[in-house]
């Protein structure tokens, strides 16, 4: 099923995309576990369609699994090339096809606790700076053990909401450690919150970019886009979000599930 392409005079329009592969190596074919009574994939597309701003939702595919356990809920699905090397790609290659779209939104498939207004903020990062290319967003760190954690991809920002770096280490790090550094308002430490939106064009050059050099040492995307010259804008949300990686996680997910 392909996603309907939206109608009318080119605007600043904006729609979500759902990359969703398969293949997991933590959590085997996560996107289709149902312990709650539905598939993975449709919590994430029922949060996405909380958002009031983008006019659409697409899952971009590498499989016909997920494509028929989005059909069977009455979702939009698109089959994208198996070989894509990252959701990027995926999110791309939808765009590619819907020329009178401005934003598009990079959902990860396995965010199914991700706040509609999360998106909403994201898009207005875009659509309040005519300027920008991309957007992202943030929130504080308060505790040690998820500022050192690997895990845990930090981000440091300027006073325009610019981001400076991306980093799995402790950014800003500290000369010297005290505890209060937690609990400082603003914040001192953020953590990124793995949420896109991106200008067609750009998106296009984005996917179409060599790895970078930084992007290969951190294993981080938008490391790319920053060593490129180009600027990330970053939003603050109170709360992360909760992604889904190991039996764990999902465990969780559940058990906060049935609770609410």
């Amino acid at each position: 099923m392909d996603c309907p392409q939206p109608v009318g005079a080119r605007c600043a329009l904006s729609y979500v995309v759902i990359p969703a592969r398969l293949a997991s190596t933590r959590l085997p074919q996560k996107l289709l576990l149902s312990d709650t009574g539905k598939p993975l994939i449709r919590h994430t597309y029922e949060a996405a369609s909380r958002a009031t701003r983008p006019s659409g939702i697409c899952v971009a595919t590498d499989h016909e699994e997920i494509l028929r356990a989005v059909e069977a809920f009455g979702g939009m699905a698109r089959m994208t090339n198996p070989q894509a090397a990252c959701g990027t790609d995926r999110v791309a290659e939808i765009a590619a096809d819907m020329p009178d779209v401005d934003i598009f939104v990079n959902v990860q498939g396995d965010e199914p606790e991700l706040a509609g207004t999360s998106i909403d903020l994201v898009v207005s990062l875009l659509e309040e700076a005519p300027d920008a290319v991309m957007a992202t967003l943030a929130t504080p760190i308060r505790r040690r053990d998820q500022l050192e954690d690997p895990a845990c991809v930090k981000v440091v920002f300027g006073a325009g909401g610019r981001a400076l770096y991306f980093s799995r280490s402790v950014i800003p790090h500290p000369r010297e450690w005290n505890d209060l550094l937690l609990a400082t308002d603003p914040p001192h430490f953020f953590q990124h919150v793995g949420l896109y939106a991106y200008r067609r064009e750009f998106l296009l050059r984005l996917a179409a970019m060599p790895q970078s050099p930084l992007e290969k040492t951190e294993r981080l995307e938008q490391l790319r886009v920053l060593e490129a010259g180009y600027g990330i804008l970053v939003g603050v949300v109170d709360e992360p979000t909760f992604g889904i990686d190991t039996p764990a996680d999902y465990r969780a997910f559940v058990e906060r599930h049935r609770r609410g």
